[in-house]
């Protein structure tokens, strides 16, 4: 049950950013985010009041010799409604992810395995941008690097569209593989691994880089496979002094490339900066899904017998070709509703 001066506190702090904007004072896009983000807990609200409300008005007509007849008819209607609408009331009420809504970097990069862990990364890489097209996001490739054989050795693309970090938020960690490799001519089954990074987006107010922090150089884009070979100096490589990352982009444009690796420091910085704060909240960081630890493996991917497990929730499916095609709907839902449950059993605690 949740206590009912928390709902008013919720609905009178609605009312007030709805009169304030009215008005036309303060910060006018702070007060609209706020107004936006608590409108659909406000409905929530609404619907779990009205039906208490139903729920009093069919037991007052018991009373009442003339609608007792209706009112046993209604009450057990509205009392199996009750739990549904008390759930779905402390699901809008659990805290949000302030980034869930950006746009998201994804980092992809070989593990274990040599040329058949590089070539699974381009696989992931590809699994990404279908899942992408299929959501109707926005899927950029900032940065990537391919292997003698078509694999990756490092890739960096940016996806953007709605809650896109929200959904990709739970794919960070170590992906593993276990096939036959390309490379393999005895038919003999491989294991090996990809990890994947991924970071909501900074944007300009997040992080704040003094120029005295950083050191840019350019360099001659090449390597092997590379789409800039034979280019003019156009690699950019940015340094961040006090934390030591170090961001490079090799697109043709030099301007474009200070653009790309700016970004994607900010955006490092900013993962930084919101893993100290989530360690000074949470003693047992490691227990919960999609905190972003890339050291753990999350997922195996089985090719010879067709199957997708996901280590974090138990979750095994046989339908490996349409996971790699890019169907990740079923694997992110479970995940984002064992995370909730994890959050609700907090809330409850």
């Amino acid at each position: 049950m949740v206590p009912s001066e928390r709902l008013e506190q919720i609905i009178q702090r609605f009312q007030f950013l709805e009169a304030k904007m009215a008005e036309g004072g303060g910060d006018i896009a702070a007060l609209a985010k706020e107004y936006s983000d608590l409108r659909p807990v406000v409905e929530q609200i609404e619907g779990y009041r009205g039906l208490l409300r139903d729920l009093a008005d069919a037991k007052a007509m018991l009373a009442d010799p003339e609608m007792k007849a209706l009112a046993e008819e209604e009450l057990p209607e509205l009392r199996a409604r009750l739990p549904e609408a008390e759930a779905a009331l402390q699901l809008a009420l659990l805290p949000k992810d302030a980034a869930d809504g950006r746009a998201a970097l994804i980092e992809i990069r070989p593990g274990t395995g040599g040329d058949e862990a590089a070539l699974f990364a381009g696989d992931l890489l590809r699994m990404y941008q279908r899942y992408a097209e299929a959501r109707g996001w926005k899927f950029e490739i900032l940065e990537e690097s391919v292997s003698e054989l078509g694999g990756i050795k490092e890739a960096v693309v940016r996806v953007a569209g709605q809650d896109v970090f929200a959904r990709l938020k739970f794919e960070s960690g170590v992906h593993r593989v276990q096939r036959v490799p390309e490379t393999e001519s005895g038919g003999r089954i491989h294991t090996s691994a990809a990890t994947v990074a991924v970071l909501p987006e900074a944007e300009d107010v997040d992080i704040v880089i003094n120029a005295a922090d950083i050191r840019i150089d350019t360099m001659r884009a090449s390597g092997a496979g590379g789409q800039h070979v034979n280019t003019t100096d156009s690699a950019v490589r940015i340094t961040h002094i006090p934390s030591g990352l170090v961001v490079t982009s090799s697109e043709k444009s030099q301007h474009r490339n200070r653009e790309i690796a700016m970004q994607v420091l900010k955006t490092r910085l900013f993962d930084l900066e919101r893993q100290k704060a989530h360690d000074a909240r949470s003693a047992s960081r490691a227990a919960q899904v999609g905190t972003g630890d890339r050291s753990e493996r999350i997922r195996t991917y089985n090719f010879p017998q067709g199957r997708m497990t996901d280590h974090r929730i138990g979750l095994t499916l046989y339908k490996l070709d349409a996971v790699m095609a890019g169907d990740l709907d079923e694997i992110i839902d479970a995940l984002i509703a064992d995370h909730q449950a994890t959050l609700l059993a907090e809330m409850n605690g």
